[in-house]
């Protein structure tokens, strides 16, 4: 239909519909000019070109590539009405601008000028618009007493923020004025009142009962037109008594601006909590901290604590009750406390008495904790001692980089495999002497460091048995120990008990032993880093044997231990 219709246009349709009217694409037109879009967002197609020259992103959409038909009829390829238009945007004036005022310096006219106001003479108005008194005879046909021309009154085209700013066109110098001014009239009345005064004593007239000088008066006058709600004026003290809060002060809802600090109840005008609470200071240092630091002091606290204690005495039977017989509750409660405290003093003692450790109590003083003397000392702004004596440095008992033996390092330089060493050789053996670069190789040869001192030989741990071999065993030892004779029976079975009594201590010490060297090798290896830990260093492959959970039941650490708090 669409090739049919655009045949079918008249050849004289371009004189009546015009030479820019857009003409109808056919199917083909239409078919190929996608294509055409296509191949130029796959990048196989250069992209199109505006008139300046610049190429047109080919995935920007069309209704905002697409020209409107008011701004360009041609519909050529472009995106210019999408970028600012320079003209069309209005020049605001800036922040600082207003209208002029005053005359314009210069030369003051002499004679009339043409066009110029008829009564002043003046060429900035009309003689409508004229300011002045109208004259009998006007400027222009006097030619004389011609006023000067005023400032031209442009037209401010001020943006957003000049529009609002309330101090725009403001000239301080007006208010300084003013201030000179009653300056001026306040020194005029003190001088005035000092000659008045001293005419009245060179004339011997002096009123010796007056109540009021001029200025009170002045105040007393217009104290009944002072009427302003919150407020109480009295004329006699000359104060003002406020009702509500001063204004100067900070209100509470700006003590702290963090919008995680103290909730303010806007309703009731209350800030319960501290305000500066995360900022880390102490309630003595602020000047505000809450309405419960004022809610909760004096006798506060204090009542709190006896009606709790009257809800706790109630539930445990005794008929007691804060308002109803407060004295017999106040006796009741002295007389608990000091029952608890006789029990926290008796309860001590007795820990102390069974196992010992008051002399660990008895603390030095604060001074001597904290290490604080009289001395005097000045420092100046950059730390340097100026008068008194430095404070020594704290040093350790041990001798410090002393090296032995031809050594270049000290002992414990060094650390491989849980063993400490020296650095310059690789030594395991502390009074070793220094083999320099030739140890260093062959201790690194070496799989087995070697301690220091005399080592014992390990015995061979038992492998533990089996509830079968355990219960093969003790059937062995019945039967044989039914063999033996009747008479004999109690000596050997008093026997064999004494033997496994040695046996188990035996192994009890030595499970002690080994428990001790298990803990340091814990602790030696957690202080590792997790990724230079060896694999599976802290798990056990066999099972523990009785004498090894004993050791370790014996070793552990108990917290509920009333005396654990005392250890190092």
């Amino acid at each position: 239909m669409s090739e049919l219709v655009s045949e079918a246009t008249p050849a004289n349709s371009e004189g009546i519909l015009g030479l820019d009217e857009p003409k109808k694409m056919t199917r083909e037109d239409w078919r190929k000019k996608k294509e055409l879009e296509e191949q130029r967002k796959l990048g196989n197609a250069p992209a199109e070109v505006d008139e300046e020259g610049k190429d047109i992103n080919p995935h920007i959409p069309q209704y905002i590539s697409s020209v409107p038909w008011y701004v360009d009829p041609t519909k050529r390829p472009t995106l210019k009405h999408q970028r600012p238009q320079s003209e069309i945007q209005p020049a605001y004036s800036s922040i600082g601008e207003w209208y002029k005022r005053g005359v314009t310096e210069g030369t003051v006219p002499t004679k009339f000028r043409k066009g110029a106001c008829e009564n002043c003479g003046a060429t900035t108005h009309k003689k409508k618009d004229c300011l002045e008194r109208p004259r009998k005879v006007g400027a222009r046909f006097t030619g004389t007493c011609i006023a000067p021309d005023e400032q031209s009154q442009i037209s401010l085209d001020l943006d957003y923020d000049g529009k609002r700013d309330r101090w725009n066109g403001y000239n301080p110098e007006e208010h300084h004025r003013i201030v000179e001014e009653y300056a001026k009239v306040d020194v005029a009345k003190r001088t005035l009142k000092a000659q008045k005064l001293q005419d009245e004593l060179a004339s011997g007239k002096l009123e010796t009962e007056r109540e009021h000088d001029s200025e009170d008066e002045d105040e007393d006058k217009y104290a009944d037109d002072i009427d302003m709600p919150g407020q109480n004026f009295d004329s006699k003290r000359r104060i003002t008594v406020r009702n509500l809060r001063i204004r100067e002060d900070t209100a509470k809802y700006l003590r702290n601006l963090d919008p995680n600090s103290a909730y303010y109840d806007p309703k009731t005008r209350a800030m319960r909590e501290n305000p500066y609470s995360n900022c880390g200071m102490n309630e003595d240092e602020v000047g505000y901290a809450g309405d419960n630091f004022a809610r909760y002091s004096g006798d506060t606290v204090t009542m709190a604590q006896t009606q709790l204690f009257a809800w706790e005495a109630y539930e445990r039977g005794s008929e007691v009750h804060l308002q109803a017989d407060p004295t017999k509750l106040e006796v009741l409660h002295k007389s608990f406390k000091v029952k608890k405290e006789d029990f926290k003093e008796t309860q001590r003692n007795s820990i102390l008495e069974k196992y010992g450790g008051d002399e660990h109590l008895d603390a030095p003083p604060r001074e001597l904790l904290l290490a604080q003397t009289e001395d005097y000392v000045e420092y100046s702004r950059h730390g340097a001692v100026l008068k008194g004596l430095e404070k020594a440095v704290a040093r350790s008992k041990y001798e410090e980089d002393v090296v032995i033996n031809n050594h270049t390092c000290i002992w414990g330089s060094y650390w491989k495999d849980g063993y400490w060493g020296f650095k310059c050789c690789h030594s395991m053996v502390k009074q070793s002497y220094c083999t320099g670069e030739v140890g260093v190789a062959i201790n690194n040869i070496e799989l087995v460091p070697f301690e220091e001192g005399p080592t014992e030989p390990q015995e061979e741990e038992e492998e533990p048995k089996t509830l079968l071999e355990m219960h093969r065993d003790k059937m062995v030892k019945d039967k044989k120990k039914k063999k033996k004779s009747k008479k004999h029976k109690k000596h050997n079975s008093d026997d064999s008990d004494s033997e496994d009594e040695e046996k188990k201590k035996e192994k009890l010490k030595k499970a002690l032993e080994a428990e001790d060297k298990r803990v340091k090798h814990v602790d030696t290896i957690m202080q590792l880093d997790e990724r230079k830990r060896p694999y599976s260093s802290l798990t056990e492959v066999k099972a523990p044997t009785e004498e090894e959970m004993e050791a370790f039941r014996m070793k552990r650490f108990h917290p509920d231990d009333p005396m654990a708090s005392f250890l190092s």
